[in-house]
């Protein structure tokens, strides 16, 4: 079967034209060469950065190397959010939402709850309210305002996803939303929930691990790391795209990147392993538990001999900033909402201005607040270190003192003040020594 054109523009209105079933059936006949001919224009359009647009190559042409191995429902699935709602049907939402705010974030990180079965140390989120949770009516309406953006990927984080009862129901609600998923994994293992979300086809859960079983285990408690290998081979067997999530800390940034951490969960099914860098916020924040300025550089070019040597996608939203030209937050790509319904620029700025339970979304994202923030993410000349947290403390307290947004979590201020925050102007100061000429080498 042969493209029409050179840029597959015939073969896009065919798959239009047959319906999803033909699409998914083809994709999986497509050369890889043909297939790269028909996604790599449209991805070159929407994507400005050429690395990024790279990057999601790669993500093509790894599913469409394990296609046959996917549920039906998650190939499905797939053809018809990314190909269809997001590449072929979606230029018009975006250029409506850029229209209005100067950007089009694409992603929403939501955290419908802050309950978690697990008590780790330096969780990130561990001082919010555990009380607080969106009701499953105001998540619905949230899910269904992002399908009328155009904001088709939807992150669940928390606390743990599994334990909302009604996790897959809204899952189920929203098909033409792509959910991924952050989780400690066990209660995908104990309930055995893989066969009913690959029935779903649209979840893509991110399983966090700090190395191997003694690592795991010892920030996240015994017997953890079984229940992650659980989980992982009932989602293998049930035809699932699933992945790791890891948090470089300074004890172990080194194993995270290395050949047998890649090779053991690759092995478990793992397609995607997503990296952060631990971040002093939460939970005892401890600048000393940071991954030191040599160590981001080392995990910045393992980062990328990853993606060349194995059969996973790694990304690191630390040494990967090229792929999207910089901090992502405040509605530049993406935003987070809290679980008490407040709206931060991400999960790490636990800072809100404005609520999802007072105003529509689209409101929120529009703020003064946001606005101004996206504005001076732009200038942040490095993408390498592009985090107005730990990379540019100075912008975080920028935006602190300009709009007085009120913190997230109990403490949460703390890294504005005292030692923690020249502790922090003391890391950007190293980083830039060492970061600075690596873009310059690569720009």
């Amino acid at each position: 079967m042969v493209a029409t054109g050179g840029d597959g523009k015939g073969l896009w209105e065919r798959i239009a034209g047959h319906g999803i079933f033909y699409a998914t059936e083809l994709i999986a006949r497509l050369p890889e060469k043909m297939l790269f001919n028909l996604v790599e224009p449209r991805l070159r359009e929407s994507l400005p950065w050429p690395e990024g647009a790279d990057f999601t190559v790669r993500i093509i042409k790894l599913l469409h190397r394990h296609w046959n191995s996917f549920h039906p429902h998650v190939r499905r699935r797939f053809v018809e959010n990314i190909f269809g709602n997001i590449m072929l049907y979606g230029g018009e939402k975006r250029r409506r939402l850029s229209a209005r705010l100067g950007d089009y974030p694409t992603i929403m990180v939501i955290s419908p709850t802050m309950k978690c079965n697990l008590r780790c140390t330096g969780c990130y989120s561990y001082n919010y309210d555990r009380q607080d949770a969106i009701s499953t009516e105001r998540l619905d309406e949230l899910y269904s305002e992002c399908e009328q953006l155009g904001i088709q990927f939807i992150v669940v984080s928390g606390g743990e996803p599994y334990i909302r009862p009604d996790t897959l129901e809204l899952f189920a609600a929203h098909p033409n939303l792509h959910f991924l998923t952050y989780t400690n994994g066990t209660i995908i293992a104990d309930r055995n929930l893989a066969p009913r979300l690959a029935e779903l086809g649209n979840v893509v859960p991110c399983v966090s691990v700090e190395g191997f079983e003694k690592e795991t285990d010892q920030r996240r408690g015994k017997g953890t790391h079984r229940k992650i290998r659980r989980a992982m081979l009932q989602m293998k067997e049930a035809g699932m795209l699933f992945g790791f999530s890891a948090t470089p800390m300074r004890h172990n940034n080194e194993l995270l990147c290395s050949d047998s951490f890649i090779e053991y969960y690759q092995d478990l099914g793992c397609r995607i392993g997503w990296y952060f860098s631990y971040m002093p916020v939460g939970r005892d924040p401890d600048l000393e538990l940071m991954p030191t300025p040599a160590q981001r550089l080392h995990r910045f070019h393992r980062i990328r001999a990853i993606r060349d040597q194995y059969d996973i996608l790694a990304a690191d939203f630390w040494c990967d900033g090229t792929l999207v030209g910089g901090c992502m937050s405040a509605g530049r790509t993406y935003f987070h909402v809290n679980a008490a319904g407040g709206v931060e620029p991400c999960v790490f700025h636990q800072f809100s201005v404005d609520n999802i339970n007072d105003k529509p979304l689209i409101d929120c994202l529009d703020s003064d607040y946001f606005r101004y923030i996206r504005g001076r993410l732009r200038d942040v000349e490095n993408p390498l270190r592009p985090c107005p947290i730990i990379d540019n403390p100075y912008l975080l307290r920028e935006f602190i003192d300009r709009f007085h947004p009120r913190p997230s979590q109990s403490g949460g201020d703390a890294l504005l003040r005292g030692q923690l925050a020249a502790g922090l102007d003391r890391y950007a100061a190293e980083l830039k020594k060492v970061f600075d000429p690596v873009f310059e080498q690569i720009r």
